[in-house]
């Protein structure tokens, strides 16, 4: 074996580790050449018109409705719904399905929009409770966001809070590393930062020491894993587990919270109305906002039920199973000591 070069006392690498790094390289290799081509393939349809891309969606409807988690959605509006007919249901369940396959298309759509188009099919209202609070000295504020309608499109609130704010959107790693870049450029095309939830408390540090206006953006429907439970709510007939994140960073930072209402007045347009909360969370209980946010979205579910994504398993993870693990938890701590 050759003698390290003079004044480098790195160890020599091992042909195991060799072929190893030479392995993940590949893999890297391999799975940025199928970003790409995911990418361009998408990229070349979305310069469709959306006449012609509605017409996928709904020809598609036709096969999603069929075979795509349909028992779970139909397990969730029962639990939901329990006092509307089966017939009631399945109508609700036909529209969410169009709405779902809509989502798929305008967000293929997305990638080649351009800034004026978008802002044209996206609109907002309520802007001016943020600057009114950013023009008072608050610099951060939390927007409280669902599943509801195309939630992929609110991270457009970046082109109407230029030059005089910007906009961050907290994500859910998915597993699947091209359509995790893929959706990491979309919310990011209109300037916005991408915010991974592990990161969340420390990334929002880091942009209030900035000294910059930011609308942090939290879509706070998603169901927690069990180690995350922390608080239960009274949502759509269930007893609910919900994050309580942003609402316990907000107290931290002195963020103004509001909530953002979805409405969707046509095919391929989208409202949002941002509602006022709370300008100093940590003067309310706590949970307070958790529990009106909760309220305020089973009101618009219940008004536009086929808006909301219905696919998730969204009360998997009871109370009851919650109450017991935590006991059983508790039990072996003590027998420990």
């Amino acid at each position: 074996m050759q003698k390290n070069l003079k004044g480098d006392n790195r160890a020599p690498m091992s042909a195991d580790a060799g072929m190893k790094n030479g392995g993940m390289k590949a893999v890297k290799n391999l799975r940025m050449l199928r970003f790409r081509i995911v990418r361009s393939c998408l990229y070349a349809v979305s310069f469709l018109p959306l006449s012609v891309l509605y017409a996928v969606s709904d020809f598609l409807c036709l096969f999603v409705s069929r075979f795509y988690r349909t028992r779970v959605v139909r397990s969730n509006l029962a639990g939901a719904f329990p006092e509307k007919s089966e017939h009631e249901r399945r109508k609700i369940e036909r529209r969410f399905y169009h709405q779902f396959c809509d989502n798929v298309v305008e967000n293929i759509k997305a990638l080649s929009m351009s800034r004026e188009d978008m802002i044209r099919r996206m609109t907002f209202s309520g802007l001016e409770h943020i600057r009114q609070r950013h023009e008072a000295g608050q610099s951060l504020h939390f927007l409280y966001s669902a599943h509801m309608g195309n939630w992929e499109w609110i991270a457009s609130i970046n082109y109407h809070l230029c030059p005089w704010g910007h906009s961050a959107q907290v994500y859910h790693r998915i597993h699947d590393k091209a359509f995790e870049r893929l959706f990491q450029d979309l919310r990011a095309k209109a300037g916005g930062i991408n915010i991974e939830m592990k990161e969340t408390f420390r990334r929002i540090l880091q942009l209030r020491k900035e000294g910059k206006n930011y609308t942090i953006i939290f879509i706070s429907d998603q169901q927690p894993t069990w180690n995350s439970i922390h608080h239960f709510v009274p949502f759509l007939n269930h007893d609910t587990a919900v994050f309580i994140g942003a609402e316990h960073i907000a107290r931290k930072v002195d963020a103004f919270m509001c909530y953002g209402r979805m409405t969707r007045p046509r095919r391929g347009y989208y409202h949002l109305e941002i509602v006022p909360m709370e300008d100093h969370p940590s003067s309310v209980p706590e949970n307070t906002l958790t529990n009106r946010y909760c309220n305020m979205l089973e009101q618009d579910v219940r008004e536009h039920p086929e808006m909301w994504l219905w696919t998730h398993k969204r009360w998997s993870r009871t109370k009851e199973e919650w109450l017991r693990r935590k006991q059983t938890k508790e039990d072996k701590s003590q027998s420990s000591e």
